[in-house]
């Protein structure tokens, strides 16, 4: 959803609702169904993804330096950031931004040699991810002041005002394929691998057995894959109502990243009791850290009340059905267990 708005906003759809609604629906079900033939359909839709973002990563960079170069930068960098209740939200999205690549272990079983690649995998990216952000970041503030950048249409912003400067009128159109292509990419990525837990969980009888199927012919969790889709665009048209596209917009990135850093919780749980205890304590820490920065509003909040009940409301959604659907199937499972002793 948010990748839909920053990439749309530039094209008139910014504040138009429907439009931006429709399209980010769109770009769900394009990631989704080319996951759903198979992985070796789906992997092109990733690895366009990937390469579009480091393309515009690059993009940026070149035309943040072209644009110091002609007038100087737009910001006096400072080492320390200044304290701002209405940007404590932020520091949750950089926390959420760099998280991931646990996802990649739920298709352990597809990947070549996880055991070697995999902890290579994580340093490599982890190093070239800190650099993409922090490169971009320092661009975006090279062309505008932070306070002229809205983090719903930021990049729009950033390409309209560097296109002015240097004369290009096309630089905005190819940030926003770029980001376009970034979303579908990074949407497909996310839905192929999560969809695997709802497809484990079938199996082991902790969700309906339709979750366990495969598609006769792509070889898929199809079922899977399908709800997750009708989950994440039920939730994408549910936060819609009540308040701004931009207290929307920020209430789909709070609960993303709640909903996101809650079962951290249990993972670093069973870290610490593994033995693993400064991994753990360090991971806690920032768990904690995301979810509470998540829900201080910001400024352009209007509606604070209505902004903590979706929050609220989606939590209790999120952890309640989870605990529901356990609950009842443990005990299913469980009653077949006692007849098979019998």
């Amino acid at each position: 959803m948010f990748y839909m708005s920053i990439a749309l906003s530039d094209s008139g759809f910014g504040e138009n609702r429907v439009g931006l609604v429709s399209a980010s629906l769109a770009a769900i079900w394009i990631a989704l169904g080319t996951n759903l033939v198979g992985v070796k359909i789906g992997k092109w839709t990733e690895n366009l993804g990937a390469s579009a973002s480091w393309i515009l990563g690059v993009l940026l960079v070149v035309v943040a330096a072209l644009v110091w170069r002609r007038q100087g930068s737009a910001t006096i960098f400072h080492l320390l950031p200044d304290f701002n209740w209405d940007t404590v939200s932020f520091w949750a999205t950089i926390a959420y931004a760099m998280t991931g690549l646990e996802m990649v272990g739920l298709m352990g079983g597809e990947i070549r040699d996880p055991k070697r690649n995999m902890p290579r995998a994580a340093w490599i990216s982890s190093v070239f991810t800190t650099l993409f952000y922090v490169g971009t970041t320092a661009a975006l503030q090279i062309v505008l002041r932070p306070g002229r950048i809205s983090e719903l249409n930021g990049l729009a912003q950033v390409g309209s005002a560097a296109g002015q400067v240097l004369g290009a009128s096309w630089l905005s159109r190819a940030i926003l394929a770029l980001v376009l292509a970034t979303a579908i990419g990074q949407f497909g990525g996310l839905g192929s691998s999560v969809s695997r837990m709802p497809f484990a969980a079938g199996v082991d009888h902790l969700l309906p057995k339709a979750f366990a199927k495969i598609h006769p012919r792509w070889n898929t969790p199809h079922i899977s894959i399908v709800t997750f889709g009708i989950v994440a665009s039920g939730l994408l048209v549910a936060l819609q109502f009540g308040d701004t596209l931009r207290a929307a917009y920020q209430a789909l990135v709070s609960l993303m990243v709640i909903g996101g850093f809650l079962p951290y919780l249990y993972m670093f749980g069973s870290a610490w009791k593994a033995g693993n205890r400064w991994s753990a304590s360090s991971g806690i820490g920032m768990t904690v850290l995301a979810i509470a920065c998540s829900v201080v509003p910001t400024g352009e909040i209007h509606n604070v009340w209505l902004f903590e009940g979706k929050l609220a409301a989606g939590t209790f959604a999120v952890v309640a059905s989870g605990w529901v659907i356990y609950r009842r199937y443990n005990s299913a499972d469980a009653g077949r267990g006692i007849l098979k002793a019998w």
